[in-house]
């Protein structure tokens, strides 16, 4: 360990509990993937290629003396959500890497634009999923990167489904860590741990990323033009925005410790990732709705009595009859949302941030 203070060696993990909530590992058709038609985003996609080899962050990830100390004044309720919070963001990064590096092997002989550029992006999640691993080695902890592989279960989704998703969260994880790395250069007296330290340009490369994703959507005519889109859009950001909503409020105690109000951030994150999807979806969501962060929130404050009831040590038919009528009501207010008319990207196209 870098760090110099005695502690006990770091428990390793090989499984991480898995809910609706938890980073999933994907796959998809690869066959697919190789087969996309890229002309009409090949200039973008080259230009975020030399991006990509530029590596600008390759030096950036590496521990400073800021790490070298002791944590053991971080413990309860506070140590147990930062290492929640560094657990998934860990499994989210690992992921990402996971599908990137599959899909750069699979496509090498195909596409090899699309190859190198997946190779590049799954040596920046692997840079991030290894950085947060060895955080989480200063609380004693550290996940069997190697075992949890082979021990996750695999979700199928077809490349288009990749291409929405994976923009969404890389733009999701970039106004997440600019929005928390410039509170707390407002704020240092919460800068309780150094890793916050890394976030501007940690947040870059989740930025570029999102760019090349952009660059494959718009590439793809039928993923922006068609009706169909327009509904994919729509699903896409609100399950997006729908699971921040619950982690974020699922996290509230990691919040407090940053100094940040939980809703007012997630209202944030959620405002700024929805204007910068304008630049790649047909359609962006309505989030001025008056009935938009009302419904979202409740769906929080029902996931939130999901867990206790979870928690409890109810008979389990018990558990159930009362978790019905609140997945009905989370599952009926995002319905609500859905049909929520949305706004049309493309007239605002050039006017957003």
């Amino acid at each position: 360990m870098v760090n110099t203070v005695s502690s006990p060696a770091p428990r390793s993990k090989v499984e991480v509990a898995e809910n609706l909530l938890t980073p999933r590992f994907y796959t998809t058709d690869f066959e697919k993937a190789a087969s996309l038609d890229l002309s009409a985003g090949e200039v973008d996609l080259q230009a975020m290629l030399v991006e990509m080899r530029a590596d600008y962050n390759r030096h950036h990830f590496v521990r400073d003396q800021g790490f070298k100390q002791g944590w053991e004044h971080i413990q309860g309720e506070e140590r147990q959500a930062f290492v929640d919070y560094l657990e998934r963001s860990c499994v989210s990064e690992f992921s990402g890497f996971l599908l990137f590096k599959e899909l750069s092997r699979k496509l090498k002989k195909r596409s090899p634009i699309l190859a190198e550029i997946f190779s590049l992006m799954a040596r920046d999640e692997a840079r991030h999923a290894g950085f947060l691993n060895k955080a989480m080695s200063d609380f004693n902890l550290s996940l069997d990167l190697a075992k949890l592989t082979q021990n996750r279960t695999y979700t199928f989704f077809p490349i288009e489904w990749i291409i929405y998703a994976v923009y969404l969260s890389e733009k999701i994880g970039y106004w997440r860590y600019i929005l928390i790395y410039r509170h707390l250069e407002q704020h240092p007296e919460h800068r309780f741990y150094p890793l916050f330290n890394y976030f501007e340009s940690w947040c870059q490369d989740e930025n570029r990323h999102g760019d090349i994703f952009k660059a494959l959507l718009r590439s793809q005519p039928q993923m922006w033009q068609t009706w169909q889109s327009r509904l994919w859009s729509r699903f896409f950001l609100l399950s997006v925005f729908a699971t921040h909503t619950l982690t974020v409020h699922e996290r509230a105690k990691f919040y407090d410790m940053l100094g940040l109000e939980a809703t007012q951030f997630d209202a944030e994150v959620i405002r700024q990732t929805n204007d910068t999807s304008a630049r790649a979806f047909p359609v962006i969501l309505n989030v001025d709705h008056p009935d938009f962060f009302k419904r979202l929130d409740r769906c929080s404050e029902r996931n939130l009595k999901l867990k206790e009831i979870d928690q409890s040590k109810a008979p389990k038919a018990w558990k159930l009859l009362r978790k019905i009528p609140l997945v009905a009501g989370i599952v009926g207010d995002l319905v609500r949302l859905y049909l929520i008319k949305p706004i049309d990207a493309e007239a605002l196209r050039g006017t957003v941030r």
